[in-house]
């Protein structure tokens, strides 16, 4: 079993390969635990928190956020370790996961992302892309609208539901939605930063190292459409559809999903233990 380990600063001269584990919105690094408990315990998983979440405070203010922000504390992780690094993202996470690898495209040695919410992709799929693209942009604006008229719960609920479900936002613990409320004026950034993501589309296949990407079979239209984009451009190893999932799959079907992830990041360390692919899985179509 890995030690989940939060930096700031980040530490230097690790002898261990390291994954760098990266949440989705609203969560913290608290979410990658059962990828901790999977991997072989010769990793160290490093999970920060963004801005916003977990123990982190928001963002300063200090210029327009971009995604670039974001994506600092894992490019100065990565420039902290001596070898080239595993990351993982899901969701937002998975969209500042690719921009620290178009930055530090040599010193990826694998990629791991679950439905990444770059939507700054969907602008080059035309009609189809674009339609997905207005859904998101109306979810951003219905949430921004919300959080200027003081009403975090109202923009919190419409976020929650998005991404979950009808109804996930009612059936959450008062802590968790306590925090989600927190957490909701940064959802206006994260929402800004990725669809104006200036990251051209062939930067992507320039990031060196093992591309898996995971989608849940009843993933929203954006980011099925992302996966697929992805996928034709990218050509990466391994393509999963966790079946049942949609796209908190990381929370709702974490065994399946931390087993996939581990096994393609133990891939690229044969001289550590390989983790066995899970059953439940089938490619995506």
């Amino acid at each position: 079993m890995s030690t989940i380990t939060r930096i700031t600063p980040p530490a230097t001269d690790r002898a261990k390969p390291v994954v760098i584990a990266l949440h989705c919105s609203g969560a913290s690094g608290r979410q990658w635990r059962q990828l901790a408990e999977t991997l072989d315990e010769g990793f160290e998983l490093i999970a920060p928190d963004f801005f916003g979440c977990g123990s982190r405070g928001h963002w300063h203010g200090e210029h327009p956020f971009a995604l670039a922000d974001e994506a600092a504390l894992v490019v100065g992780i990565i420039d902290a370790c001596v070898g080239p690094v595993h990351l993982v993202g899901h969701s937002y996470g998975g969209g500042v996961a690719l921009r620290a690898a178009v930055e530090r495209s040599t010193r990826i040695a694998s990629l791991s992302l679950y439905e990444p919410t770059a939507f700054n992709v969907l602008k080059v799929m035309g009609p189809d892309g674009h339609a997905h693209l207005a859904e998101i942009r109306g979810v951003a604006s219905d949430v921004q609208q919300a959080v200027l008229n003081g009403n975090y719960q109202a923009a919190a609920r419409r976020f929650v539901d998005y991404w979950n479900g009808n109804g996930s936002w009612a059936a959450l613990r008062p802590e968790n939605q306590a925090e989600l409320v927190r957490y909701i004026p940064k959802a206006c950034l994260d929402f800004r930063a990725l669809i104006e993501e200036p990251t051209p589309l062939p930067a992507y296949s320039r990031i060196h190292g093992r591309l898996l990407l995971l989608r849940g079979e009843h993933a929203p239209g954006p980011t099925e459409a992302i996966v697929r984009k992805l996928t034709s451009f990218m050509k990466p190893a391994g393509v999963i559809t966790v079946a049942g999932a949609g796209h908190m799959g990381p929370f709702s079907h974490a065994e399946i999903v931390a087993t996939a992830i581990a096994a393609h990041i133990a891939a690229k360390e044969p001289h550590l233990a390989t983790q066995p692919a899970p059953a439940p899985l089938r490619a995506a179509a």
